[in-house]
């Protein structure tokens, strides 16, 4: 049986009390144990207001100095954070308040862009002449175009110039305003020929008296945009053509798969279908002429003149001639009675009595008559519409039927020549087949080899949402890996070189002892309680000076501080 040793045989006990052995150390050790839990302290305040810190975003890029003075202005009377990036022409703000500050700042008519509008016509002064009213009315109007150009999203910024002529009470001496726009485009971006033309005829509406033709449009680069609109849109393509088509053939294969999907299901017909679209404008004059009718009953009269004229003559034809001809008639000696005869009182002697056989004077009679027939003409105006459809070509794919046995296989099988034609004529009609015009068919039957591929969706490591919650939780991690460190590779090792050294455990009444390192110690047969003793110290001793060496491996500098304290208190 083993003894147990007595008291004054084991070692001194080490302090059972932390608060003692604190006590118990140097003021070297007090202060940096110390220093140790402020610079814990610190670290935890520093990682939690680190990971509470806002993200900054910004508010407006590119600002001008008189816009970024306003609005930091009015950034300090709302008493929100900002900041300025490195290039000094962004100003950045908490994340969370930019929409807000936005409507804000909005609400104050800013950022004014380094353009004045009319509320330059608010700040008139008293006596301001009539000139200079019109200037800043001019003005005025130039920065409400130039406002309203930079709203385009491929527009950075926008100068208009006005040249409107003094006004003249005199019409002929009108003349006409003309208007200059200079744009300055993102980088990369342009402008179609639509957004030019929309910045042609916004200009023209918006400025009395403006034709179209006065306005010209250049960008940065001295590139002149409204010679564009010059072209005749018959000699460029339009982008309106093109959708037109794809509407069209989108349209029949709708149809085409409307009018097959309950006989072979949605997922067993695919169609496509190719428009061949004449855009061509025709416009034709036709004048034709025609004989009119050849009967004369039935002939159109178009007008129709007749002219009738009767005259009486003289006995003679003429007088004698020569100088009598010339000479006045001479005045007559008796009158001369109707029918050639005298009076009876003037009767001559001698004279024997006429008769009254004078001939009747000869009477000459004219008819002309001129009848005007209508011609036979026709005027024809024919103007062809655009977009006419010259040609269609359609392809139909029709998958085999599907059958399932008695014992769940799956077989498939193709469709006979009846159900082709069938499908066949009802493609026909629903797409308009014309022989005539061209149309071509085509309906094939096969084994479709799996289902079409769906949209392409956008990964999720893309996805902005995704990459601000893995951007948060790096945050955070990254926090908690400082932390750690701190705690796990450089205040626990030092303070464990100020704990107390374990105690040494007193022997048992059994047979076994335990040693520092928690191994059994078998108290062999006729050992004396001093030997087994002295074995344990031992091994004590040997387990503390292998802590100590690989102490001395892992913290140099602890193990240095030590040495150093022991070599001041020992003298």
């Amino acid at each position: 049986m083993a003894t147990v040793p007595s008291e004054s045989n084991a070692a001194s006990p080490a302090p059972t009390n932390r608060l003692e052995h604190l006590s118990a150390l140097s003021n070297q050790k007090k202060l940096g144990l110390i220093t140790s839990a402020a610079a814990v302290i610190a670290l935890l305040v520093g990682a939690l207001m680190w990971s509470q810190a806002p993200e900054y975003r910004a508010l407006y890029n590119n600002l001008s100095d008189h816009d970024g003075a306003a609005i930091i202005s009015a950034l300090q009377q709302m008493n929100v954070p900002y900041t300025f990036s490195e290039s000094g022409g962004t100003i950045l703000i908490p994340e969370k308040q930019v929409h807000e500050v936005r409507l804000k700042l909005a609400g104050q008519g800013l950022p004014k862009g380094g353009l004045v509008g009319f509320e330059l016509m608010e700040n008139q002064k008293f006596g301001s002449s009539q000139f200079l009213e019109q200037v800043n009315y001019q003005r005025a109007l130039e920065g409400e175009l130039a406002r309203s150009v930079q709203s385009l999203s491929a527009v950075q910024s926008a100068r208009v110039h006005l040249a409107i002529a003094k006004p003249s009470v005199f019409s002929r001496e009108k003349q006409q305003p003309s208007v200059s726009v200079l744009l300055n485009l993102y980088p990369g971006r342009v402008l179609s020929i639509e957004q030019v033309s929309a910045i042609v005829h916004l200009m023209s509406s918006s400025v009395p008296n403006l034709p179209v033709k006065n306005v010209t449009v250049i960008d940065q680069n001295g590139n002149l945009l409204s010679s564009q609109n010059d072209k005749k849109e018959d000699s460029r393509f339009d982008a309106k053509q093109l959708a037109y088509i794809q509407e069209l053939e989108e349209n029949y294969i709708r149809r085409i798969e409307t009018i097959l999907t309950p006989i072979t299901g949605a997922p067993n017909v695919r169609a496509q279908v190719t428009a061949d679209v004449d855009f061509s404008r025709i416009e034709r004059a036709e004048e034709t002429y025609r004989p009119n009718n050849t009967e004369a009953d039935r002939a159109s009269i178009r007008s129709q003149q007749t002219h009738e004229s009767t005259s009486i003559g003289s006995k003679f034809d003429g007088g004698i001639p020569g100088a009598l001809t010339n000479r006045p008639p001479e005045p007559a000696i008796a009158p001369i009675e109707a029918g050639g005869k005298k009076p009876a009182g003037d009767k001559a002697d001698g004279d024997e009595e006429e008769t009254d056989s004078t001939p009747p004077l000869p009477t000459d009679k004219k008819k002309e008559s001129t009848i005007n027939y209508e011609v036979d003409k026709t005027v024809q105006h024919t103007q062809q519409s655009t977009g006419n459809i010259k040609r269609l070509s359609a392809a139909v794919v029709v998958n085999y039927r599907k059958k399932v046995d008695e014992n769940g296989a799956i077989t498939y099988e193709p469709l006979s020549a009846e159900e082709i034609k069938e499908i066949n004529n009802l493609v026909r009609e629903a797409m308009g087949y014309n022989e005539k015009r061209g149309d071509s068919l085509t309906v094939t039957n096969g084994l479709f080899t799996g289902e079409t591929a769906t949209a392409l969706e956008v990964p999720f490591w893309k996805d902005p949402d995704v990459i601000m919650l893995a951007k948060d939780f790096a945050k955070q991690l990254l926090i908690i890996g400082v932390v750690l460190f701190f705690l796990l590779k450089i205040l626990r090792p030092f303070l464990k070189s100020l704990a107390p050294p374990p105690p040494v455990p007193a022997l048992t009444d059994n047979t076994t002892q335990v040693a520092a390192d928690g191994t059994a110690l078998e108290q062999l047969p006729g050992q004396t309680d001093g030997t087994a003793m002295q074995a344990i110290q031992k091994s004590m001793f040997d387990e503390n000076l292998k802590r100590a060496k690989q102490l001395a491996m892992d913290e140099p500098a602890i193990v240095a501080n030590v040495v150093k304290d022991w070599i001041v208190k020992n003298g």
